[in-house]
């Protein structure tokens, strides 16, 4: 489910989005199991896109968002930085910002938007 109906952020490095609902989601994810593939599962994502996502989000940043262990006798896994956290608590504060500027002129803009086929009455 979305944060804000209506309002999506995403932050941009070089023209390349270096944060968005998603990755915020995915590092959120990875840090409540400690897997990025535990993290994927929950979000409905393929291991391989969460890991591309995770590879993005660490070369977009000056330090490390996630760290990753390999496999072994005990699994691998995975962890977010406290950089990591920092980011996402960061993030949330902007989209918290963001929803509070624009909440008068959304719910006005919204106003004009059709609704969902199933909230018609039908005749």
């Amino acid at each position: 489910m979305a944060r804000y109906p209506g309002l999506t952020l995403r932050i941009l490095a070089d023209r390349q989005p270096a944060m968005g609902p998603g990755k915020a989601r995915l590092v959120a994810a990875i840090d409540a199991t400690g897997s990025i593939s535990a993290a994927a599962r929950a979000m409905g994502m393929s291991y391989r896109r969460a890991w591309q996502l995770v590879d993005a989000l660490n070369e977009s940043f000056s330090q490390p968002v996630v760290l990753t262990a390999t496999g072994g006798r005990r699994g691998g896994g995975a962890s977010v930085t406290p950089f990591g956290r920092q980011l996402i608590r960061r993030y949330r504060v902007m989209e918290d910002k963001a929803s509070t500027a624009i909440a008068a002129n959304l719910a006005e803009f919204s106003t004009h938007l059709r609704k969902p086929a199933g909230k018609h009455k039908s005749r």
